[in-house]
């Protein structure tokens, strides 16, 4: 028991920066490490309730530390090879070491030495004891820690890092994914008539794969800038603490060409084919504006797309998947409330919401470093890219499930459609040897009656019926029909989708089509 009152009182005081606190919260700590708890301690909910186990991965200590390690090595190898007095013993022994990370003694060290790079130098130096007096030799912090975010945010697999899960590349394979079943959907409801609305106001008709169409050319834009974003990337490379080189020129007696060749042979083991010629101690953290600038632009496409999703289920128009035994709302066992677009939603506020912060951290960052970006950097980096992840997952389940209730949107579009027709009963009439002006009058007043039905008596709209009832429109009942055929009103709609679709969306789809048979089912 002592023993777990030791780690109680120095998690405490790791907490708390050695702070003196309030020492009530002794026995709660106490109790936690005494019963193991996951209860006791609070989780981000990006990870226990929604993100994937990949993104989740990528974003995990274990990945984080033995990427750390890997650049280690480079180094390593890299000196070696050009010429400094590194032994090929050394670096098998810190290659055959790269996965065992005591993670226990690194949380010590770091305890000590309030330095979490320095913590996995001596942590990894412990383990590998021939090579200890190589490992970062020259280096910087920045030199595992920004190179770790840029390989991170790589999406290539190279030889050198084969099988690597890099994260640009999974908002790649999951938005290609969404892409490709409201593609389907599009095309499949590409001539269904459906009310469009302006100023959420009914509108001209277009059609349900149209709309869709519209939620694909925002999602397209999405796809080419995260395109751009991964050609962009660069690797810092080899810099130093100022970024001028200076601690490798020392190591290669000032050879130029040798630090050069250095900052080369790094980045290429790294899998890059471009390290920023210029940097300071980090890389410029503008570079992180327009990585997350990116994932922010996405979520609000996401955002758009799931407001419509919700406001078409409100008209009872389209709907979400609906589990069997899904429970829509504690108090009214009817309801089949869209709770997956409403959480894409939420999420997407939140992911366009975390831009603000690498705007700021490269507007406040002082000469050649200050180090008030790196705790912003730890939440805000990790967090667009876990809440990317969730809002793709969660609309690849939506649109892998959609329902389409025609007949609701039949009736929908009945209710509206005979004001829209009046123009074409003009026109019908003047054909049929009536003066334009004359009916116009006609109609209007019709028109009138019938929406004070509508508005004033609740009723349904009775225009074809004021009209097949006047002896005025009788040269024309016979093509009534013909001229309220919603299909004449939805214009070039499905020619649009058509074209859209095989010029636009499947060209870009085309790189994906070996990953596209994955489907998600959430868990929650």
């Amino acid at each position: 028991m002592h023993h777990v009152e030791e780690r109680a009182r120095d998690r405490l005081s790791f907490l708390c920066g050695g702070v003196v606190v309030d020492r009530r919260l002794l026995p709660v700590l106490t109790a936690m490490e005494a019963s193991g708890d996951e209860f006791m301690t609070y989780k981000s909910p990006l990870v226990s309730r929604y993100a994937s186990k990949e993104m989740s991965f990528n974003f995990s200590d274990r990945k984080k530390f033995t990427t750390w390690r890997k650049l280690w090595v480079y180094l390593a190898k890299a000196e070696k090879e050009l010429g400094l007095p590194i032994t090929d013993a050394q670096v098998a022994e810190m290659e055959s070491r790269v996965e065992d990370v005591d993670f226990a003694m690194a949380a010590k060290e770091e305890r000590k030495l309030r330095h979490d790079v320095m913590a996995h130098v001596h942590t990894f130096a412990y383990c590998c004891p021939t090579a200890a007096p190589i490992i970062h030799l020259g280096a910087t912090s920045c030199y595992v820690g920004d190179n770790t975010v840029r390989w991170f945010f790589e999406s290539i697999s190279t030889s050198a890092v084969p099988n690597e899960i890099f994260c640009l590349l999974i908002p790649f394979t999951q938005l290609a994914r969404v892409m490709d079943r409201l593609a389907n959907f599009a095309e499949k409801y590409a001539d269904l008539p459906t009310l469009g609305f302006t100023h959420y106001q009914p509108a001209q008709l277009t059609t349900v794969g149209k709309r869709a169409c519209l939620w694909l050319q925002d999602l397209t834009m999405d796809m080419r800038n995260l395109q751009r974003a991964r050609d962009d990337l660069r690797f810092r490379g080899v810099k130093g603490t100022t970024g001028t080189q200076a601690s490798f020129l020392q190591l290669f007696q000032g050879d130029h060409d040798k630090v050069e060749e250095l900052d080369r042979m790094v980045t290429e083991m790294a899998g890059f084919k471009k390290a920023y010629l210029v940097t300071g101690q980090t890389y410029s953290r503008k570079v992180d504006i327009d990585t997350l600038s990116v994932l922010a632009s996405l979520g609000a496409t996401v955002h758009k797309i799931c407001t419509d999703i919700r406001l078409l289920a409100n008209m009872k128009e389209i709907e979400e998947p609906f589990e069997k035994e899904q429970i829509g709302s504690s108090a009214m066992p009817y309801k089949r409330n869209p709770m997956r677009a409403e959480r894409c939603c939420s999420l997407s506020r939140h992911l366009v919401a975390l831009l603000s912060d690498p705007l700021q951290t490269a507007s406040v960052q002082w000469l050649e470093r200050t180090l008030d970006d790196s705790a912003n950097r730890r939440i805000s980096l990790a967090e667009s890219f876990l809440t990317a992840d969730i809002v793709l997952s969660t609309l690849q389940n939506v649109t892998e499930g959609l329902v389409v209730y025609p007949k609701v949107i039949e009736r929908h579009i009945r209710h509206e459609l005979p004001f829209m027709a009046t123009e074409n009963i003009i026109m019908a009439m003047v054909k049929a040897g009536g003066n334009r002006q004359d009916c116009h009058e006609k109609i209007r007043v019709l028109s009138q009656q019938a929406a004070a039905v509508v508005k004033q008596d609740g009723g349904d709209n009775d225009l074809l019926d004021r009209v097949k009832a006047d002896p005025y429109f009788t040269p024309i009942l016979d093509q009534l029909d013909a001229l309220l055929d919603p299909k004449t009103f939805i214009g070039r709609a499905p020619q649009q989708v058509s074209r859209f679709l095989s010029e636009e969306v499947y060209p870009l789809l085309e790189p994906f089509r070996s990953k596209m048979d994955i489907k998600i089912e959430l868990e929650l």
